[in-house]
């Protein structure tokens, strides 16, 4: 595994800061352009062979002559070599990411329906709203199930999964970027997890499964809360005093909202219900957005336009 260094970066919040990762010497200049590509990972969240969680059915439950399928609750069956085989990933740094600077590593989970280069990267701009947020930050964002109904998890159901994709992706960033010597700065800056729609499956077994847990130091949900209530309130609860939580929603997931708010009401944990003007450790926020923002276009149109460039400018 490669080596960890311990590094300091206060970030919003009137109280406190959150730790992440930031070059001891300088390395390189900032990049001066854009670096986009999709790679292939051997840790990916697919292919998967294995069983649903808590479960001992099989995830490809369907075997049509000897062609594997998984039933799906929403899409009916899906066949592993159309939607669960490809192994690739977002990774991209934008054109000002300064590796001398202190950094962060944006993880996003696409929702149901999602291909990377179609929705990730060109409907949604994920990359365009980094850049606009200013936040030194690189993306990494796996593909799940393509263009399908399904919010399955694959490998990262299973407990230990995503750390290991974690560091595959410190190693490919560097790649990336052109310089091996930043893999250690991935390996160890913080993680800020984005999560739309589906996203909320894979988000919540991350979160669940403790992987990656001394710097998954925020978790922004976008209209991507359809379950799992109860992971969510137990990382919150335990880890809200050195992270931040955001949820922001339609009627989409209104229910879900409202339910996972209640057992943090129960815990005393203080909740606010507008984003702050900075962004911090103790931040826990449930954003209602206007009858206006529509489920389907919620990663560039919510409550404002480009809403995952608005929270990441706020985390200063």
């Amino acid at each position: 595994m490669v080596s960890r260094r311990s590094f300091n970066w206060m970030l919003g919040g009137a109280a406190a800061g959150l730790a992440v990762g930031r070059p001891a010497d300088a390395v390189a200049r900032p990049l001066g352009e854009r670096k986009v590509a999709m790679v292939p990972f051997k840790t990916a969240p697919f292919p998967y062979s294995g069983k649903m969680p808590n479960s001992d059915v099989d995830f490809l439950d369907v075997n049509h002559n000897g062609r594997l399928g998984h039933t799906s609750q929403r899409g009916g069956i899906y066949w592993q070599d159309q939607t669960y085989s490809d192994n690739r990933v977002l990774l991209a740094a934008p054109a000002a990411f300064d590796p001398n600077k202190r950094l962060a590593v944006v993880v996003y989970f696409h929702g149901n329906g999602g291909q990377l280069e179609r929705d990730v990267l060109n409907r949604q701009a994920v990359v365009d709203q980094i850049e606009a947020s200013k936040l030194n930050a690189v993306l990494v964002a796996p593909q799940f199930a393509v263009d399908a109904l399904d919010s399955s998890a694959g490998n990262f159901w299973n407990e230990g999964a995503f750390s290991a994709f974690m560091q595959e992706a410190a190693m490919r960033l560097a790649t990336l970027i052109g310089d091996p010597r930043l893999a250690h700065e991935f390996a160890a800056s913080t993680i800020l997890l984005a999560a739309y729609s589906g996203g909320y499956d894979p988000a919540a077994f991350v979160l669940d499964n403790g992987d990656e847990a001394r710097r998954l130091r925020g978790v922004m949900l976008l209209d991507a809360l359809f379950g799992e209530e109860d992971k969510f309130a137990d990382w919150i609860e335990k880890r809200y005093k050195t992270s931040f939580f955001a949820s922001a929603y339609t009627d989409a997931s209104s229910d879900a909202n409202q339910a996972l708010e209640g057992l943090l009401r129960q815990q005393d944990v203080p909740i606010l219900d507008a984003l702050p003007k900075r962004i911090g450790t103790q931040t826990v926020c449930f954003l209602r957005t206007p009858e206006t923002a529509d489920h389907n276009d919620f990663v560039t149109d919510a409550w404002t336009h480009w809403p995952l460039e608005d929270v990441l400018s706020r985390i200063t």
